[in-house]
């Protein structure tokens, strides 16, 4: 299995673990994790970023983590 796909799977997961107490936090969060994730599979960093930050405020919103 390529090692790309499993940082990103790992980065992202941590990314879910680590919500954050407000929204600006949680956006801080899954921003940094996006970006984490976008340069080690060298995508877009500020795509990753936006990704990470919304998809982190979602799931902590929704509480699809533990949140």
């Amino acid at each position: 299995m390529p090692i790309k796909p499993v940082a990103f799977a790992v980065v992202a997961a941590m990314g879910l673990a680590a919500c954050g107490d407000t929204v600006a936090e949680r956006a801080v969060i899954g921003g940094a994790v996006g970006a984490g994730a976008a340069a080690v599979t060298s995508g877009s960093i500020v795509t990753g970023a936006a990704v990470g930050a919304a998809g982190n405020i979602v799931a902590c919103e929704l509480d699809i983590g533990d949140c």
